[in-house]
């Protein structure tokens, strides 16, 4: 007995494209890792900062500046260093600290789940670090946002907020200023 055409589509909406979603996944990330090569090329003038959630804030980082983007996996504690510094992970054989940013601000620790990353500090900055991120959002092009000035009291790795399409309030963090903070240089208690 043949099958009417609703029955092949209700059955095809059943199934899980698992494959296809795989495969989506990956061709974002390509598109991503081009765009970001691209950017750091100064070939893309539409891109110029990766956007990330730190806890509950958004933030942009320099495509310069931000290298490898990896998953949590394995973080080695190291004994007698403040709470924001987890501890030391391998990263394609190096060895890279891991900093949970939120914590260092005074803000509440980031909960590391399946969204969470670990993002690397650009080998230009010298200096093996990488920062726990909630999440990755995706390239911004700051030339479409608005200048919404610093709050009193920033960080000088922090001076400049905008504000996006949507509303949102996204700080620039400049990493390169961030790795010659004293109190971030200090780990230990």
């Amino acid at each position: 007995m043949a099958q009417s055409t609703s029955e092949q589509s209700v059955k095809a909406y059943a199934k899980p494209d698992i494959g296809g979603r795989r495969t989506r996944l990956r061709e974002f990330q390509t598109q991503l890792v081009e765009r970001m090569q691209a950017a750091r090329a100064g070939v893309d003038t539409r891109v110029s900062q990766l956007g990330v959630m730190i806890g509950q804030r958004r933030w942009l980082l320099s495509l310069q500046e931000a290298g490898e983007i990896v998953s949590v996996g394995a973080i080695t504690q190291v004994p007698l260093t403040h709470g924001w510094f987890l501890g030391l992970t391998n990263i394609r054989g190096n060895l890279i600290s891991v900093i949970d940013f939120s914590q260092f601000q005074g803000q509440g620790a980031t909960a590391i789940d399946k969204e969470s990353r670990i993002v690397a500090f650009a080998p230009s900055l010298e200096f093996n670090c990488g920062l726990l991120v909630t999440r990755v959002l995706g390239l911004r092009n700051v030339a479409d946002m608005q200048v919404h000035g610093a709050a009193e009291n920033s960080p000088q790795w922090s001076s400049r907020n905008f504000i996006d399409r949507d509303q949102h309030v996204w700080s620039e963090l400049d990493l390169s200023l961030v790795v010659q903070d004293p109190q971030f240089l200090h780990v230990g208690l």
